[in-house]
């Protein structure tokens, strides 16, 4: 009998050499697994996975990052706009270079986004004890600071021998690849087993394809959903990220023009149906529009698909008002599909609506239904065109007109990439989405700093589309690094910086909830504790600038526009920076048309709190459980 073939590599170079024959196959299209692998070399990584990416060559393409965090927000915006079926690693080293990945782990994990982490760690043999920057702990040795990455993994293993690496490596790529339990996945590889070397199985590195399927819903819940929907006079359909995910926007738009039933969007399922669809009334919660949470208040029947129903998206579990009320869920995973005491269809979005739609033949919602919803849209329009225009170009322009300013040059291909702030809401409002991957908005988690490095991960994914990238002063300023990355790397992204001099999103929450706006603004501090006088006197254009980027300057609404359209047409990282008018004159985007349960002090001294908390338990009251 023939022994074994097998080859000696080290660790390092074994798990390269596995990540690099790893594919996803979905609907009979292979995609690699892991395109790329960013990094940032230390002690920890720079002789072990550092040394293995340089003899790998193009088998594993690497990337250079500046921060760690905004390395994972890249990965998580390249494997959003690959479908997540292709995905990217991050190699850091020990100590902080691995604890600077847990927010983006965070990130990735509560949006549902497959990336690979791989941190150095400390000595497996205690060789070295404590080695620099090790943690330790006197009640547990086998402890590190990765073991902070624990909760926000998916799967999390350490490495502590060669030979486990074989079934921690396929572990880790089967939770990856899978829809239904993906999110951040941690590797911790001790520096001195990284370099390691071990006799490895063919085996292991031989192509290996890992396809995602399409799950159909059980025949007898299919029923179930399809009896309610019959049954119902006023049904609101509630697309998620799982349309998007899924690739299921035809199918959606195939189920809503045989229905008739409204569709409104999260934050992550925006674009599900182009915005001009007779049946797509725009977002729905907190930052919804007034004709989805007019239509949520009064339904008889939800039917999420493919949503795992946030607060914003329920206003905090008072939005659904309706007495009687019930919930058919559409979703991959069965987590999901059971909130809300719902009807489950665990299924994949595209199945599901297929399903749904062959099993509903003839059905339509009432014709009044249909012209009420409609007219109801068309009233919302005419609010979105006056938020978006400016009567005199010579104005400076307010955050919503720079909106609509962008919404006048963009076409399909276009990409726009939001997280934090006061933008989110505005946008959820107001964008007109064109095309199922435009409207990228990191809201699960909501990390100030995403969008920059995400938008570079979007431009590696889609490279012939071009990317925006929307932040304010504030999130600017918590990760602007990463243009030096779009700079070296040629990756041509636009961010349009917009400067307020300060947190409007949380100011606006501070003010409503008593707290006067305190902490959230930019400006000079008086002896007293409040922020009074003139914007600090800080040059973010001159910044970004100082980075690589081409920056262009407008300070009027006609300036902005002829910006917008020189960014479009660069060849190059550029930036467009504009101030805007913030005063209350200016028209700016519909308030919130539901309520957000941000809990007030329940005793207090200064009269805005008072009257915050009052308001407070009037909304508060509205609450309810839905079994």
């Amino acid at each position: 009998m023939n022994a074994p073939t097998t080859r000696r590599l080290t660790v390092a170079q074994a798990l390269v050499e596995f990540l690099a024959h790893q594919y996803t196959e979905r609907d009979g299209r292979r995609h690699r697994l892991i395109n790329a692998c960013w990094g940032i070399f230390g002690h920890g990584n720079v002789a072990g996975i550092g040394q293995a990416l340089l003899e790998s060559g193009d088998a594993l393409p690497y990337l250079q990052g500046r921060n760690e965090q905004a390395m994972v927000h890249a990965a998580v915006g390249y494997a959003r706009q690959c479908d997540r079926l292709s995905a990217q690693a991050v190699t850091t080293s020990i100590g902080p270079g691995a604890t600077n990945l847990v927010t983006g782990a965070a990130l990735a994990t509560v949006n549902r986004l497959p990336v690979l982490l791989l941190p150095g760690d400390v000595f497996a043999t205690r060789s070295a004890d404590p080695v620099l920057q090790q943690l330790e702990v006197p009640s547990a040795g086998d402890v590190s600071v990765n073991d902070a990455l624990r909760p926000v993994s998916r799967y999390f293993d350490r490495v502590t021998r060669p030979e486990a690496l074989i079934p921690a490596a396929l572990q880790a790529v089967r939770v990856l690849a899978d829809p239904v339990d993906t999110g951040a996945v941690t590797l911790a590889l001790p520096q001195d087993v990284q370099a390691e070397a071990y006799d490895w199985p063919e085996e292991f590195f031989a192509d290996r394809v890992w396809r995602v399927a399409r799950p159909a819903p059980d025949a007898a819940a299919l029923a179930e959903a399809v009896q309610a929907i019959r049954g119902a006079r006023r049904p609101l359909l509630i697309a998620g990220g799982g349309v998007h995910h899924s690739e299921a926007e035809e199918a959606l738009r195939a189920f809503a023009d045989a229905t008739g039933i409204p569709v409104a969007s999260t934050q992550a399922g925006k674009g599900s149906l182009r915005h001009d669809h007779p049946a797509d009334v725009g977002g729905i919660g907190h930052t919804g529009t007034a004709t989805a949470d007019a239509l949520a208040r009064e339904a008889d029947l939800v039917i999420g698909v493919g949503t795992r129903y946030t607060d914003f998206t329920t206003a905090s579990s008072t939005l659904f008002a309706a007495p009687g009320v019930r919930f058919v869920n559409l979703n991959i995973a069965p987590f999901d599909a059971h909130k809300l005491g719902a009807a489950s269809l665990v299924a994949d979005a595209r199945a599901g609506l297929e399903a749904l739609t062959g099993a509903l033949s003839g059905h339509r919602v009432a014709a009044a239904y249909e012209v009420g919803y409609r007219a109801a849209k068309e009233e919302w329009e005419r609010r979105v065109d006056a938020a978006y225009g400016a009567a005199d170009d010579s104005v400076r322009p307010s955050q919503t007109q720079v909106l609509g300013a962008l919404d006048g040059i963009v076409d399909d291909t276009d990409v726009i990439i939001n997280a934090a702030g006061s933008l989110p809401g505005d946008l959820h409002k107001l964008w007109r989405a064109r095309s199922r991957r435009q409207y990228h908005l990191e809201y699960g988690y909501s990390c100030m700093g995403y969008e920059i490095p995400a938008a570079i991960g979007v431009r590696l994914a889609a490279p012939d589309r071009p990317v925006w990238a929307l932040v304010g002063d504030g999130t600017y300023l918590m990760n602007p690094t990463e243009i030096v990355t779009a700079v070296q790397e040629g990756v041509n992204i636009t961010v349009v910086l917009i400067q307020n001099h300060g947190y409007a999103s949380i100011g606006g929450l501070s003010e409503a909830t008593g707290g006067e706006r305190f902490g959230t603004a930019y400006r000079f501090r008086a002896g007293d504790g409040t922020y009074t006088g003139a914007p600090l006197p800080v040059d973010l254009a001159a910044n970004a600038a100082s980075l690589g980027m081409d920056v262009l300057r407008a300070a009027t609404v006609g300036e902005l526009r002829a910006a917008l359209v020189k960014a479009r047409g660069a060849n190059r990282p550029t930036c467009v920076y504009v101030e805007t008018e913030t005063a209350d004159t200016v028209p700016g985007a519909p308030d919130a048309q539901a309520w957000w349960d941000v809990p007030v002090a329940e005793t207090a001294t200064r009269p805005a709190a008072v009257a915050a908390r009052e308001a407070y338990d009037r909304h508060a009251a509205g609450r309810r459980r839905h079994l």
